[in-house]
């Protein structure tokens, strides 16, 4: 098995392929719910119909991740990366020219299949990564993802002070340089001797859960999967609506901050998840994560003025220690001829998260806020994203107990 250090071109290439990829993804961040609210006219009607755009996004996912993750265990990961970016740019268009709320669901359906390539990311790591190494390198793409987020909402933010729609003429131009970049530099990471045949049975959603109720502790880490995701889609949901309201924020006071949650989560996943998971162990660095995330996001919650909010970023950063170190964990218990289908079953989980979530927090938010809202409290999402995000560590904490291998540092195997 190849380390970390004897793919450093190829962790290259991805890294950039993945920063250019969330680039496209987080300029349009800042505007999409305000171009809702225009459709609308009503703030939090907004909250609503962009809960229900991100669970037709996550919809999408659901049904392509599993297809996707198999076509890249046959196929390899490359041809399927490729084909996600020129997917994007192409959407990106269509949603830059849509005339009414009907084209911009059907776009962000569409990125939704394309950006299930993400799967194909993850599984490409644990082409040419040892399994020790994979906390630290599940740490960098999330830094790089991170990166992107800095970039992407800043340019988003400023461009949408000019023109709501011209962010989602930059994420073309973005996605379709990240498919030259990809064509041209990208290598393969899966060898022939490695790739299984596509099988329907498995790229179903269905027969992708099949692989993760195989062991227990598979099923107990995708519970834990499925909570983070629920907890974290509260940002995508109501974040931007939830800002102009209770602090008056705008496009470019939203960019600033989502730039300063992805240079801590840059700092925490890319600088600290390793050494953190080469002292604790992965499991302990997992539950690190998820606690530091339900603090802060119960703080953002309470926090009545903006720099309260700022503050809660700190604790809440912690977060990123989360997702590499639950990904390392899962990733030992399958083959290589199984890590695209692990991640796509993976992203499954995620996208029925995402259905959910986004429709139950853009729900709460609109009983909260507004003339004759039942429940007078801002910040009540954040507080039930919080408890979410307490109760996968409780999860986790009992589960990865049975997932430590015995490669795991003594913290792990002494909790």
């Amino acid at each position: 098995m190849p380390s970390l250090f004897h793919n450093r071109a190829a962790l290259a290439f991805i890294f950039v392929t993945a920063v250019l990829d969330i680039v496209a993804m987080g300029i349009i961040i800042p505007v999409l719910p305000q171009l809702i609210e225009e459709f609308v006219g009503s703030n939090a009607q907004a909250g609503v119909i962009n809960g229900v755009f991100v669970a037709l996004w996550a919809g999408m996912q659901f049904i392509a991740s599993p297809i996707i993750g198999s076509l890249s265990d046959q196929y390899g990961r490359r041809p399927v990366i490729l084909l996600s970016c020129a997917g994007l740019a192409a959407d990106y268009v269509l949603m830059a020219l849509a005339p009414n709320l009907w084209w911009l669901a059907l776009g962000r359906m569409i990125a939704g299949i394309t950006s299930s390539s993400f799967t194909t990311i993850y599984a490409y790591m644990a082409d040419i990564t040892a399994p020790e190494n994979r906390a630290r390198a599940y740490g960098l793409i999330g830094a790089a993802f991170s990166g992107g987020f800095v970039l992407g909402p800043v340019l988003g933010g400023f461009l949408g002070e000019v023109d709501p729609r011209a962010p989602f003429w930059a994420a073309a131009v973005l996605s379709g340089v990240a498919f030259l970049y990809g064509l041209f530099i990208l290598p393969e990471s899966l060898k022939p001797e490695n790739r299984m045949a596509f099988s329907w049975r498995r790229a179903n959603p269905v027969g992708a859960m099949v692989l993760l109720l195989r062991h227990r502790e598979l099923a107990g880490l995708s519970a834990v999967n499925f909570l983070l995701y629920f907890a974290h889609h509260v940002f995508s949901a109501i974040f931007v609506l939830y800002a102009a309201y209770r602090y008056g924020w705008g496009p470019r006071e939203v960019g600033m901050l989502l730039a300063g949650v992805g240079v801590l989560d840059m700092i925490v996943q890319g600088a600290l998840t390793g050494p953190v998971a080469k002292r604790l162990g992965d499991r302990n660095t997992m539950i690190l994560g998820l606690a530091g995330g339900a603090a802060g996001v119960a703080l953002m919650g309470w926090a009545p003025t903006g720099l309260a909010f700022c503050l809660a970023m700190l604790p809440n950063a912690l977060w990123g220690l989360a997702m590499p170190t639950l990904q390392s964990l899962m990733t030992r218990r399958v083959g290589e001829d199984e890590q695209g289908q692990l991640q796509g079953a993976n992203m499954s989980v995620a996208s029925i998260a995402g259905v959910a979530s986004p429709l139950f927090f853009g729900w709460t938010y609109s009983l909260s806020v507004g003339q004759g809202a039942p429940v007078r409290e801002p910040g009540l999402a954040f507080y039930i994203a919080a408890g979410v995000l307490a109760l996968a560590a409780v999860i986790g904490w009992a589960t990865a107990r049975r997932a430590v291998l015995d490669q795991e540092p003594s913290g792990d195997a002494a909790a």
